[in-house]
């Protein structure tokens, strides 16, 4: 940034807002009572570094709806976009009858990008590819982008941790068939999939054991513009995360993580510190 401090100190630089690429999603309300204020000090402060906020988990309907819009339009005065998170989900799970209704509103709040995912069903066709692409094309129709989330694994959404990937990994989907589902997905006007984390890094201790062969399967055939990929929400592993994507991806790879760890990961993409082996590429 040109109005940054230290300007003698070459780093990396990142592109304006609104940007394309190298995006940075954070987690809003969930995993921490995020306040007005607190998000107003936030991108005062960070905002530079900052592109999208997400609700996760549906706590919007935890809020009236004028707290709801002081949060949007917030963000749009930062020029970071509004995910409304998962809770279509939830909203399918209640009555499919107010999947319009769910839309309409999230509308008039002010939401820019609507997630379509599937994590809190037990089994794929409690809620198929086709309703869920049938969705999509609403999205779009209502003037919002449709941000589908893309998973290996039924039933791990939801916010509840669930540990032994590993022993599960055979009955989950194949490289191929994530691929067609993104396919299907980007024809039905998706602008971006999100990429969820649980069985291909989260959960999974040894690195070693990642189902990296998804992630290189998704970039090689879409590249890193029109994907997402999901940090865990656990410090630990978070850092382990996102330094991985960092080294062995690249560094304009579009990440979703807690805001509590947007200025180590800066520190790492814009290579003021961390590892010596980032400062070579």
């Amino acid at each position: 940034m040109s109005h940054r401090s230290f300007t003698f100190v070459n780093l990396e630089e990142l592109p304006p807002k609104p940007r394309k690429i190298g995006l940075t999603e954070i987690r809003g309300p969930y995993y921490e009572a995020f306040t007005v204020e607190q998000l107003c000090d936030l991108l005062a402060t960070w905002g530079d570094y900052i592109d999208g906020f997400k609700f996760a988990g549906g706590t919007q309907s935890l809020l009236p709806a004028k707290i709801v819009k002081q949060f949007t339009k917030l963000a749009h005065k930062h020029d970071v976009y509004v995910n409304t998170g998962g809770f279509i989900e939830r909203v399918v799970i209640q009555d499919r009858k107010n999947i319009d209704r769910y839309l309409h509103e999230t509308r008039e709040l002010g939401f820019d990008v609507v997630e379509v995912s599937s994590g809190m069903f037990e089994r794929p066709q409690d809620f198929p590819l086709e309703e869920q692409i049938d969705v999509v094309r609403k999205i779009e129709q209502l003037g919002m982008k449709p941000k589908p989330e893309i998973t290996i694994m039924s039933g791990v959404g939801g916010g509840v941790q669930e540990f032994g990937y590993q022993q599960k990994v055979q009955a989950v989907k194949t490289p191929e068939q994530l691929l067609e589902e993104a396919n299907r997905f980007f024809d039905a006007g998706a602008y971006m999939l999100m990429v969820e984390s649980e069985g291909i890094t989260e959960g999974i201790a040894d690195p070693d054991q990642w189902r990296k062969e998804f992630i290189f399967a998704l970039i090689e055939k879409f590249g890193c513009e029109k994907l997402m990929f999901e940090i865990s929400p656990e410090d630990d592993e978070a850092r382990k995360t996102f330094k991985w994507y960092l080294k062995e991806v690249n560094r304009n790879v579009n990440l979703m993580m807690n805001s509590k760890n947007i200025v180590e990961f800066n520190a790492w993409r814009l290579k003021l510190w961390g590892d010596r082996t980032l400062w070579k590429k």
